[in-house]
């Protein structure tokens, strides 16, 4: 609940200053309640039961909803830039969460929250690099690896998945997202070149 709570007041802040429409919509109160979904999955962690079907469950409700609130707010006339950035620090939760789930309850080891920790060491190298702040083209590819990096963490979660092709699962998502973020630093690194913020 302090987790939610915590995570209702950063959005109402962001929409105070940078949200663009009237009223929220329910494209980000779908947001929101997969925020919520986020938060619930922190208990079971905190209790000592990490992972589990319970889990996995609830994770694939979450995932379920990320394709609810994108299509809420095209068919309301909502979208904006707070929603979108909305819904993907939402995913990247989501994906810590789950990665922590894998490591306190499955056969994977560390090398897992590469799934979960890439987008905030990607967030803090822009701080570092302010040229990794740079706008990217909307991206099919960058869509589906999340997708793939979030049913592999929800799969993960399953009990009865051989240990071996756990550990094969962990480490293909792990390239895939390595791939898709460094396709990215790529793009944005010639862009700020082409712009002449870099030599």
């Amino acid at each position: 609940m302090a987790a939610f709570g915590l995570a209702s007041l950063l959005v109402a802040d962001r929409i105070g200053r940078s949200y663009p429409h009237v009223r929220l919509g329910g494209c980000n109160a779908t947001t929101l309640l997969r925020a919520a979904l986020v938060a619930a999955l922190l208990m079971p962690l905190a209790d000592g039961w990490a992972a589990g079907y319970a889990v996995a469950a609830l994770a694939m409700v979450a995932l379920a909803l990320d394709g609810v609130d994108g299509w809420l707010a095209r068919r309301s006339g909502l979208v904006s830039r707070f929603g979108a950035r909305f819904d993907m620090e939402v995913d990247a939760a989501l994906a810590l969460v789950l990665a922590l789930h894998v490591l306190s309850g499955t056969v994977v080891g560390a090398e897992i929250l590469v799934l979960g920790l890439i987008r905030y060491a990607f967030v803090l190298a822009s701080r570092i690099w302010p040229w990794l702040r740079g706008d990217l083209a909307p991206s099919r590819r960058r869509k589906l690896v999340c997708v793939l990096q979030l049913s592999v963490l929800i799969a993960l979660q399953i009990p009865a998945l051989p240990h071996d092709a756990a550990i094969l699962l962990a480490r293909g998502a792990a390239m895939a997202l390595i791939w898709s973020f460094g396709s990215d630093i790529i793009a944005l690194r010639n862009e700020a070149r082409a712009q002449g913020e870099l030599r």
